[in-house]
């Protein structure tokens, strides 16, 4: 889990990358949230529960819906919050996103994927973003390509609906 680095746990060369001027680590594990995961390893495991970190896996969203599910996971954020998303595309459904190296079943709908992108534009906070996992090799006819960039552009508060946005 390379953002594991970001809060100083990994190989010293990277920590030491991610560590602020002042020597705290850039991010505190209260500081991330991980949502749609379906997929973790032994380690991860071990790590997610160790760290306390917020994770909103797949069964968690088929409980409650993505709506709460975003709610939850930006709730506290101030105005002087400044969001980054790490965007992998293999977090989409394999039937909706072919063009990736890792294909696990059972991922966002195409609707549940853009109203979480949704929810991320209206609140105002989106500061950074990556994205990351797509293979442009294993897309067909660029599916999954044109499905990213549909989703980035929600993300950036495209919408089919003219609303106001809640956050600012």
């Amino acid at each position: 889990m390379p953002v594991a680095c970001l809060f100083g746990l990994g190989p010293e060369p990277l920590t030491a990358l991610a560590r602020l001027p002042d020597g705290r680590n850039a991010l505190a594990p209260a500081q991330i949230r991980q949502i749609g995961i379906r997929s973790v390893d032994a380690g991860e495991k071990r790590l997610v529960r160790e760290q306390g970190l917020e994770v909103y896996d797949m069964r968690f969203i088929d409980e409650v819906g993505m709506r709460e599910t975003m709610q939850r996971a930006l709730a506290g954020m101030d105005d002087a919050t400044h969001l980054h998303v790490s965007f992998d595309v293999d977090f989409l459904d394999p039937e909706l996103a072919p063009g990736v190296d890792t294909t696990v079943p059972g991922g966002p709908t195409y609707r549940e994927a853009q109203l979480c992108m949704e929810m991320i534009a209206d609140s105002g906070r989106l500061a950074s973003l990556d994205i990351v996992e797509l293979n442009p090799a294993l897309d067909v006819r660029n599916k999954t390509a044109r499905l990213a960039v549909d989703l980035v552009e929600s993300l950036f508060g495209k919408s089919t609906l003219m609303r106001e946005r809640s956050g600012r």
